[in-house]
């Protein structure tokens, strides 16, 4: 089992000869945030670029017109917890809680990562609750797949036990010195409920520090046949 950072600013990127690309792909937004938010933070502060892309935005119905979609305020809360992270915003269009997957979303997603042409992709874990969660890693490696693995494919989780299930990480990213930009950015999100997912998820960040080590930690599992030595 992997640890990914051995020590608070202690990097497995540090050596890195390029700016690395790393896409996160969360069901809705808030999702990357939570479950990924210390480590975009590690990411970004080595130098990295960092895209969040939310399958949808947090919208039941897809909406009508630019207009109407830049009125919703997840959308909004959505950019601020980006410009937080100092990472950027991509949306997917699919619809809350309605996400499709078949041939034609096969493509259109696919089409979205070979544009951000990424080093690392991180997505949900398949045995997630919630079907968006379980629509975007379908999504998610199905785009890896496609595009020949040629980067990195990492799962991650979020509120482990009320969402995710059966996972078992790989590896850990220390995020004790995120984590305060990490619960601000997931506090952007007030329309969510944050002072009950933040706890949720902050009890899982405990607990993976625990076994990782540190005082806070984010837990990831990567795919067998994905490349090694990206994670920060």
């Amino acid at each position: 089992m992997a640890i990914a950072a051995c020590a608070p600013g202690i990097s497995a990127l540090r050596a890195q000869p390029r700016k690395l690309k790393v896409l996160v792909a969360g069901g809705h937004p808030g999702d990357p945030e939570y479950g990924c938010g210390g480590t975009i933070c590690r990411y970004v502060d080595q130098g990295h670029d960092v895209a969040l892309l939310y399958l949808n935005r947090g919208e039941k119905t897809c909406p009508e017109s630019p207009e109407q979609s830049a009125a919703n305020p997840r959308v909004a809360e959505a950019k601020r917890a980006c410009e937080i992270l100092k990472a950027r915003p991509i949306f997917a269009p699919q619809c809350d809680a309605h996400a499709v997957v078949d041939s034609a979303r096969y493509d259109e997603f696919r089409a979205i990562v070979e544009a951000e042409n990424p080093d690392v992709l991180f997505t949900h874990w398949p045995v997630d609750n919630h079907r968006d969660h379980r629509a975007i890693a379908m999504l998610s490696l199905d785009a890896w797949l496609r595009l020949n693995r040629r980067f990195a494919l990492y799962y991650y989780e979020v509120s482990d036990g009320e969402d995710t299930a059966m996972f078992a990480p790989s590896d850990y990213v220390d995020i004790s010195s995120a984590e305060p930009r990490k619960r601000t950015a997931c506090y952007a999100h007030a329309s969510q409920s944050p002072d009950k997912y933040y706890a949720l998820q902050d009890q899982i960040a405990r607990f993976r520090g625990v076994e990782s080590r540190h005082e806070r930690a984010e837990a990831f599992t990567r795919h067998v046949a994905s490349p090694t030595g990206l994670l920060p």
